[in-house]
């Protein structure tokens, strides 16, 4: 199965987001990645829920919602009427007794739950919680801001993680053509990417160049 491609909207031109959706979207994205951040889980502050309300007005794709905040259950109901297809947490802001509770709420309501690692936490952290997962989001860079290098210290935890979750697994930060391939044959299934594609002159050769890594 191909691999899928996120691309993220964090670096994206927010004048303009409509054309910007739609020039993924007919690059061939199979997803677009929305990053929520709230300035106290990580130090910046991008959108919240009536902004994925208008996303998902304007995109015709799966909206892949990483919500990097304090505290998501309470937010939780307010992102699925938003219109997030899938929706990503983090290991370290909720336990495994309510991220087991937001996995039925996900799941009810016809969405996807995920739960994410960051680079500095070993994937013990996150084991409690794969018989809940629908799929694990691990960071190659540390969560909050576009643009950073990538971490190769994630191939092995992808690789790892892949032998013992079947699900899917989606890879964030700093991926590129250089990178993909080795990320893409640890094991991951969906790869999040925000300045290589909406920075590249020609975004559709971008996408087929990370999604085709070799």
């Amino acid at each position: 199965m191909a691999v899928k491609i996120a691309p993220s909207i964090l670096s994206a031109d927010f004048s303009r987001l409509d054309r910007e959706i739609r020039r993924v979207e007919e690059a061939g994205a199979d997803l677009l990645h929305v990053d929520v951040m709230d300035g106290h889980f990580v130090p910046n502050i991008t959108i919240g829920a009536p902004v994925v309300k208008s996303l998902r007005k304007a995109a015709k794709i799966p909206l892949d919602v990483h919500l990097m905040i304090d505290n998501p259950g309470f937010f939780l109901d307010d992102f699925i009427r938003a219109g997030s297809d899938i929706i990503t947490v983090h290991a370290e802001t909720v336990s495994e007794k309510e991220f087991a509770s937001m996995s039925g709420t996900a799941r009810s309501a016809g969405r996807r739950l995920g739960v994410s690692l960051n680079p500095s936490a070993p994937l013990d952290m996150i084991k409690a919680y794969l018989p809940y997962t629908d799929f694990v989001l691990v960071m190659s860079v540390n969560p909050g801001f576009a643009g950073q290098e990538f971490i190769p210290g994630a191939i092995d935890k992808v690789a790892e993680l892949r032998g013992i979750f079947r699900g899917e697994i989606s890879v964030d930060g700093g991926i590129n053509d250089k990178v993909a391939g080795r990320v893409i044959r640890a094991g991951a299934d969906i790869l999040a990417a925000g300045s290589y594609i909406f920075g590249a002159s020609d975004v559709k050769a971008a996408i087929e160049r990370i999604r085709n890594a070799k």
